[in-house]
């Protein structure tokens, strides 16, 4: 029987309509309990106030684990209280044990959706759509509402980078707080908008390949390519021409081959075969 209109009971019949489906809307909190144990017991008041002061941005369902073996199983738990956050039809985070209020409130905030999600999630759709400057003014309506909305300054400096605009893009970055900047998809954006800056006046990408051709130790217009390179996403073709800066001069530009490759790393989150690859070259050239 229902506790509330946000808190259920389920079962192995009703999981995957009331869990699975309901995930696709809001966060669904499992809490894998059983009758004969306390720590259960102490932690579903803690539960329970906490789903109702959300009131329907998250769900909690309740399974008793000894009624209810085949769930309990499925999803791997060992010890009880277990509670399994699910999103997306998917376990996205999980605790076990009694844990203090706030610490669960905190991760609940992790994951609970807010009204500057969907609008994020708005001006993101309009611009895979090609609708740049209504996705720039969803995003820009958005900060001027709420300007702690960290991650809309993070959407709407990729389209202004991506609109030439890469010194404004910069200055706005700057005022992410640095937890966020660390993040790797960040980084990267950050990566990108350096190298658009760095290829503002530079010749484009035909000119610069021709001069090269014409004179291969042109390490400025080694240099330029490369970050025209890095702007346009073609990171393996920018890692070359990093390394052949590093072959031709490890001085050149303070040793701007082997920093724009370690620029790309990052971009790259630091992993992965093109990474490894490039890591060897790049360490056969220095030892």
């Amino acid at each position: 029987m229902a506790d509330s209109r946000y808190i259920f009971d389920v079962t192995s019949e009703t999981f995957d309509t009331y869990v699975l489906q309901n995930s696709h809307q809001v966060p669904v909190l499992v809490d894998f309990w059983a009758g004969w144990c306390q720590p259960c017991q102490m932690l579903m008041p803690v539960l329970a106030r906490l789903i109702e002061e959300y009131d329907g941005k998250v769900l909690l369902a309740k399974v008793n684990s000894d009624e209810q073996q085949e769930l309990a199983g499925r999803f791997g738990v060992r010890s009880l209280p277990t509670v399994k956050v699910f999103k997306e039809g998917r376990v996205v985070d999980e605790f076990m044990g009694v844990q203090p209020e706030p610490a669960i409130r905190e991760i609940i905030e992790r994951h609970v959706v807010r009204e500057s999600d969907l609008t994020r999630a708005e001006a993101l759709r309009l611009a895979r759509e090609g609708d740049i400057a209504g996705a720039e003014k969803v995003l820009r309506d958005l900060l001027a509402a709420d300007p702690g909305v960290e991650r809309a300054k993070v959407d709407l400096a990729s389209i202004l980078a991506q609109t030439g605009r890469a010194d404004e893009a910069d200055e706005l970055m700057r005022t992410v707080p640095l937890n966020i900047q660390q993040e790797e998809d960040v980084k990267a954006l950050m990566q990108r908008i350096k190298a658009i800056r760095l290829t503002e006046n530079a010749p484009d990408t035909e000119a610069l390949r021709q001069a090269i051709e014409k004179d291969p130790a042109d390490l400025h217009a080694r240099l330029q390519l490369a970050a025209r390179l890095v702007a346009d996403d073609q990171l393996e073709d920018a890692l070359e021409q990093y390394l052949e800066i590093m072959k031709r001069d490890r001085k050149f530009e303070n040793d701007a081959g082997r920093e724009g490759m370690l620029s790309v790393f990052e971009m790259l989150g630091g992993q992965g075969e093109l990474v490894s690859t490039y890591r060897r070259k790049m360490a056969a050239m220095m030892y």
